[in-house]
Protein backbone atom coordinates (compact mmCIF):
# COMPACT_ATOMS: atom_id res chain seq x y z
CA UNK A 1 0.00 0.00 0.00
CA UNK A 2 1.41 3.47 -0.84
CA UNK A 3 2.48 5.55 2.01
CA UNK A 4 0.03 8.37 1.47
CA UNK A 5 -2.65 5.68 1.74
CA UNK A 6 -1.12 4.25 4.88
CA UNK A 7 -1.05 7.71 6.27
CA UNK A 8 -4.70 8.41 5.13
CA UNK A 9 -5.56 5.07 7.28
CA UNK A 10 -4.46 5.84 10.21
CA UNK A 11 -5.82 9.77 10.53
CA UNK A 12 -9.23 7.66 10.32
CA UNK A 13 -7.96 5.18 12.94
CA UNK A 14 -6.78 7.12 14.97
CA UNK A 15 -9.28 10.56 14.52
CA UNK A 16 -11.95 8.58 12.29
CA UNK A 17 -14.32 8.19 15.55
CA UNK A 18 -14.31 11.75 16.73
CA UNK A 19 -17.34 13.50 15.86
CA UNK A 20 -16.89 17.19 14.31
CA UNK A 21 -19.87 19.18 15.44
CA UNK A 22 -22.30 16.70 14.20
CA UNK A 23 -23.74 13.24 15.61
CA UNK A 24 -21.94 10.97 13.46
CA UNK A 25 -18.03 10.11 13.74
CA UNK A 26 -15.86 11.61 11.28
CA UNK A 27 -15.44 7.99 9.53
CA UNK A 28 -19.08 7.70 9.48
CA UNK A 29 -19.74 10.78 7.67
CA UNK A 30 -16.60 9.80 5.36
CA UNK A 31 -18.15 6.53 4.25
CA UNK A 32 -21.56 7.31 4.10
CA UNK A 33 -20.57 10.26 1.81
CA UNK A 34 -18.62 7.91 -0.47
CA UNK A 35 -21.52 5.33 -0.27
CA UNK A 36 -23.74 7.90 -1.84
CA UNK A 37 -21.52 8.83 -4.70
CA UNK A 38 -20.96 5.54 -5.71
CA UNK A 39 -25.27 5.11 -5.14
CA UNK A 40 -24.85 8.11 -7.99
CA UNK A 41 -22.79 6.63 -10.10
CA UNK A 42 -19.77 8.63 -9.56
CA UNK A 43 -16.43 7.94 -10.86
CA UNK A 44 -13.86 6.93 -8.68
CA UNK A 45 -12.15 10.43 -8.14
CA UNK A 46 -15.51 11.98 -7.33
CA UNK A 47 -16.13 9.00 -5.02
CA UNK A 48 -12.65 9.05 -3.46
CA UNK A 49 -13.25 13.29 -3.05
CA UNK A 50 -16.45 12.21 -1.00
CA UNK A 51 -14.56 9.83 0.95
CA UNK A 52 -11.81 11.92 1.77
CA UNK A 53 -13.49 15.71 1.65
CA UNK A 54 -13.01 15.95 5.77
CA UNK A 55 -9.46 14.81 5.20
CA UNK A 56 -8.21 18.22 5.99
CA UNK A 57 -9.63 18.48 9.74
CA UNK A 58 -8.50 15.10 10.78
CA UNK A 59 -4.60 16.24 9.81
CA UNK A 60 -5.80 19.45 12.02
CA UNK A 61 -6.43 16.79 14.62
CA UNK A 62 -3.33 14.97 14.51
CA UNK A 63 -1.54 18.54 14.47
CA UNK A 64 -3.09 19.82 17.59
CA UNK A 65 -3.03 16.03 19.67
CA UNK A 66 -6.58 15.54 19.00
CA UNK A 67 -8.03 18.61 20.47
CA UNK A 68 -10.99 21.00 18.51
CA UNK A 69 -11.00 24.57 18.21
CA UNK A 70 -14.60 25.59 17.15
CA UNK A 71 -14.20 28.60 17.31
CA UNK A 72 -12.42 29.18 13.91
CA UNK A 73 -12.57 27.81 10.24
CA UNK A 74 -9.69 25.25 10.55
CA UNK A 75 -9.81 25.67 6.24
CA UNK A 76 -9.88 22.20 6.36
CA UNK A 77 -10.57 22.15 2.35
CA UNK A 78 -7.66 23.94 1.39
CA UNK A 79 -5.49 21.85 3.83
CA UNK A 80 -7.01 18.30 2.69
CA UNK A 81 -6.77 19.29 -0.95
CA UNK A 82 -3.13 20.19 -0.70
CA UNK A 83 -2.10 17.30 1.44
CA UNK A 84 -4.41 14.69 -1.56
CA UNK A 85 -2.38 16.90 -4.62
CA UNK A 86 0.68 15.61 -3.74
CA UNK A 87 -0.49 11.73 -4.76
CA UNK A 88 -3.72 12.22 -6.07
CA UNK A 89 -5.22 13.52 -9.37
CA UNK A 90 -7.12 16.67 -9.81
CA UNK A 91 -10.81 14.86 -9.96
CA UNK A 92 -10.01 14.04 -6.19
CA UNK A 93 -8.52 17.08 -5.20
CA UNK A 94 -10.49 20.22 -6.87
CA UNK A 95 -13.72 19.00 -4.79
CA UNK A 96 -12.57 18.57 -1.98
CA UNK A 97 -10.52 22.02 -2.26
CA UNK A 98 -14.30 23.91 -3.49
CA UNK A 99 -16.86 21.83 -1.72
CA UNK A 100 -17.13 24.77 1.17
CA UNK A 101 -17.28 27.05 -1.67
CA UNK A 102 -19.96 24.87 -2.38
CA UNK A 103 -22.13 25.18 0.73
CA UNK A 104 -21.84 28.90 0.26
CA UNK A 105 -23.11 29.16 -3.02
CA UNK A 106 -26.21 26.11 -2.89
CA UNK A 107 -26.89 28.40 0.58
CA UNK A 108 -27.21 31.37 -2.15
CA UNK A 109 -28.64 29.97 -5.14
CA UNK A 110 -30.53 27.30 -3.58
CA UNK A 111 -33.86 28.76 -1.42
CA UNK A 112 -34.24 25.00 0.15
CA UNK A 113 -30.61 24.26 0.91
CA UNK A 114 -29.99 26.20 3.80
CA UNK A 115 -32.86 24.78 5.70
CA UNK A 116 -31.60 21.88 4.89
CA UNK A 117 -28.35 22.16 6.77
CA UNK A 118 -27.05 20.00 9.69
CA UNK A 119 -26.62 22.47 12.84
CA UNK A 120 -23.01 21.97 12.18
CA UNK A 121 -23.19 22.94 8.90
CA UNK A 122 -25.33 26.07 9.86
CA UNK A 123 -22.58 27.16 12.96
CA UNK A 124 -19.62 26.81 10.07
CA UNK A 125 -21.50 28.49 7.09
CA UNK A 126 -20.63 31.32 9.18
CA UNK A 127 -16.99 31.83 9.82
CA UNK A 128 -16.61 30.03 6.21
CA UNK A 129 -17.63 33.23 4.99
CA UNK A 130 -21.45 32.92 4.82
CA UNK A 131 -23.59 33.14 1.60
CA UNK A 132 -21.88 34.16 -1.44
CA UNK A 133 -21.98 37.45 -2.92
CA UNK A 134 -23.80 38.13 -6.56
CA UNK A 135 -19.63 38.30 -7.56
CA UNK A 136 -18.40 34.87 -6.03
CA UNK A 137 -21.46 33.14 -7.41
CA UNK A 138 -20.16 33.97 -10.95
CA UNK A 139 -16.61 33.15 -10.16
CA UNK A 140 -17.93 29.79 -8.84
CA UNK A 141 -19.88 28.98 -11.70
CA UNK A 142 -17.21 28.85 -13.81
CA UNK A 143 -14.74 26.45 -12.59
CA UNK A 144 -13.75 23.66 -14.59
CA UNK A 145 -14.84 21.54 -11.03
CA UNK A 146 -18.15 23.55 -10.20
CA UNK A 147 -20.68 20.82 -10.91
CA UNK A 148 -18.43 18.12 -9.05
CA UNK A 149 -18.13 20.45 -6.23
CA UNK A 150 -22.02 20.93 -5.71
CA UNK A 151 -22.90 17.24 -6.26
CA UNK A 152 -19.68 16.54 -3.18
CA UNK A 153 -21.18 19.22 -1.11
CA UNK A 154 -24.67 17.52 -1.57
CA UNK A 155 -23.38 14.50 -0.71
CA UNK A 156 -21.74 15.98 2.63
CA UNK A 157 -24.40 17.37 3.81
CA UNK A 158 -27.05 14.00 3.29
CA UNK A 159 -24.34 11.84 4.83
CA UNK A 160 -24.93 12.71 8.69
CA UNK A 161 -27.07 9.76 9.25
CA UNK A 162 -27.44 8.47 12.89
CA UNK A 163 -28.84 5.29 11.76
CA UNK A 164 -27.68 4.28 8.22
CA UNK A 165 -25.08 1.47 7.84
CA UNK A 166 -22.40 1.31 4.69
CA UNK A 167 -19.06 -0.31 3.60
CA UNK A 168 -16.41 0.65 6.01
CA UNK A 169 -13.59 2.85 5.09
CA UNK A 170 -11.37 -0.26 4.39
CA UNK A 171 -13.22 -1.43 1.06
CA UNK A 172 -12.18 1.91 -1.03
CA UNK A 173 -8.04 1.77 0.01
CA UNK A 174 -8.18 -0.19 -3.46
CA UNK A 175 -9.53 2.17 -5.15
CA UNK A 176 -7.70 4.69 -3.40
CA UNK A 177 -4.50 3.07 -4.32
CA UNK A 178 -5.80 2.85 -7.99
CA UNK A 179 -6.02 6.76 -8.31
CA UNK A 180 -2.53 6.96 -6.77
CA UNK A 181 -0.67 4.58 -8.60
CA UNK A 182 -2.50 5.96 -11.89
CA UNK A 183 -0.48 9.72 -11.34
Amino acid sequence: MKEIIQHIHHLYSQFGNQKYDELITQTEHATQCAALARASAASPELTIAALLHDVGHLLVLEQSNGSIDFSTDDEHEALGARYLATSFPSGVTAPIALHVAAKRFLCTADDTYFDQLSVGSVRSLEKQGGRMTHQEVMRFERSPHFSSAVELRRWDEGAKDEHIVVDPFESYLEMMESLVTSQ
